[in-house]
């Protein structure tokens, strides 16, 4: 079938079949489809939806038109965790050693920030000598070794996912859901871990902003895992103000050895507990064996030693006086007194990401030390003069003034304290 008869197809809402969407898959992956065709298919998939079943087949296609590393087989323990994105998530660095340090294998394909978000892989950069796994060889060696690996993706896994990513990024698709699905699912199922964590963000600073959109990602994913005989867990987490206290590369990475030590954000350390408790029941651990598991491994100091023995074996320097650490600070302050009504987690993001802790437009260098550290939250009573963030950096060229404006403004005050939504809004299981 010439392929502009299989977007007149999808133009019209009627269902793909699995053959038109290899066909579709194969030519991003190979170039024999134009980038305007691509394109053209890309928003009616956007504007039309898909199925169940051509979100699964566009999944598995996607998956393998590169190289599957069917890590269940080598590693059947292992368990992968994936966040949909939000600010001040530090999770992966505390619930790798964890989990770990519970005797459960974790590997993860970690990414860059996106957008207002910061990611993982900036993170970790952070860290003098950390190299992710490139490769299934480097990521074997590394579980071997320490029972983690962080690898990033390579030019083999998942090319379709690459390709099509670059051009919904410019054709206004990226919101689709079953184009989402596909993107972060393609990339699990090419790895091929049996066991999966999920955390879908909910809020003002995530990609989905509502409860029902979050809801709707959730269950997508969670059907794709299953159809894919992948044991699966899914939490959808508030992300309307940050979760941890802090966003920025180093500073983040020390947030999660405070964590790892028992003394970190009360926040962070529930959510990414919430989380490990789930990998650790998907791995055979009752619920009360998982709860019992990871306290001694807090509290005897396993997790946290876990964290430098994972560094080691990424080729990374566990001196954490090493971590970088900004030249130039500001403390934002309240301009009156009140209650913390809201936090606009995604302004916060933005402004971190102007201060040098994420990329303004592709290719911009991150600046690992900056930062942006909240010190209120919705309900807290606040005075005039009280410093509501301090703002860290060293590299960028910023004013001062509009800083302090637009982090005030992220900060929304009233006469009666605010309800903060709880944490964890649903699990699916």
């Amino acid at each position: 079938m010439n392929f502009t008869e299989v977007i007149a197809k999808k133009r019209d809402g009627l269902e793909l079949s699995a053959e038109d969407i290899k066909h579709f898959v194969k030519g991003a992956t190979d170039g024999s489809i134009s980038d305007v065709q691509l394109a053209a298919m890309l928003m009616a998939l956007c504007l039309r939806g898909a199925t169940a079943t051509e979100t699964q087949a566009l999944v598995e296609a996607m998956a393998a038109s590169g190289e599957q590393w069917h890590l269940r087989q080598s590693w059947p323990e292992a368990v992968d965790k994936h966040s949909t994105g939000g600010v001040g998530d530090s999770v992966s660095l505390v619930f790798a050693p964890w989990v770990a340090a519970c005797g459960v294998p974790v590997a993860m394909m970690a990414g860059a920030g996106l957008g207002h978000t910061q990611g993982t892989l900036d993170k970790l950069a952070a860290i003098p000598g950390f190299a992710p796994a490139a490769d299934r060889s480097q990521a074997w060696a590394r579980l071997q070794r320490c029972g983690v690996v962080f690898a990033r993706q390579s030019e083999s896994i998942a090319p379709a996912d690459r390709k099509l990513y670059a051009l919904r990024d410019v054709t206004a698709t990226v919101p689709s859901l079953p184009l989402i699905v596909s993107s972060i699912m393609s990339k699990k199922l090419a790895v091929g871990a049996g066991k999966l964590v999920l955390d879908v963000k909910c809020g003002r600073g995530a990609f989905r902003k509502t409860f029902g959109e979050a809801k709707d990602l959730a269950e997508a994913l969670v059907g794709v895992a299953k159809a894919a005989q992948v044991a699966v867990r899914a939490v959808i987490s508030a992300m309307d103000e940050p979760l941890g206290p802090v966003l920025g590369c180093a500073e983040e990475v020390r947030e999660a050895l405070a964590c790892l030590e028992g003394k970190g954000d009360p926040r962070l350390s529930s959510l990414t507990r919430k989380l490990a408790q789930h990998a650790l029941e998907l791995s055979g651990k009752t619920p009360e064996e998982a709860a019992r598991a990871l306290d001694v491994a807090l509290h005897s100091g396993k997790a946290r030693a876990k964290f430098d023995e994972v560094v080691r074996a990424h080729g990374g320097n566990p001196d954490w006086e090493l971590l970088p650490r900004c030249q130039q600070r500001l403390e934002v302050t309240s301009p009156a007194a009140g209650f913390v009504c809201a936090v606009d987690g995604e302004l916060l993001g933005w402004i971190a990401v102007e201060a040098g802790a994420g990329r303004r437009y592709p290719g911009d260098a991150v600046d690992p030390s900056a930062f942006l550290r909240v010190l209120v939250r919705v309900g807290d009573p606040v005075a005039e003069g009280q410093t509501l963030a301090v703002v860290g950096w060293s590299s960028r060229h910023l004013s001062k003034e509009t800083l302090k404006h637009r982090v005030q403004k992220a900060f929304v005050l009233g006469p009666e304290a605010g309800s903060p939504l709880p944490l964890v809004l649903a699990e699916l299981v």
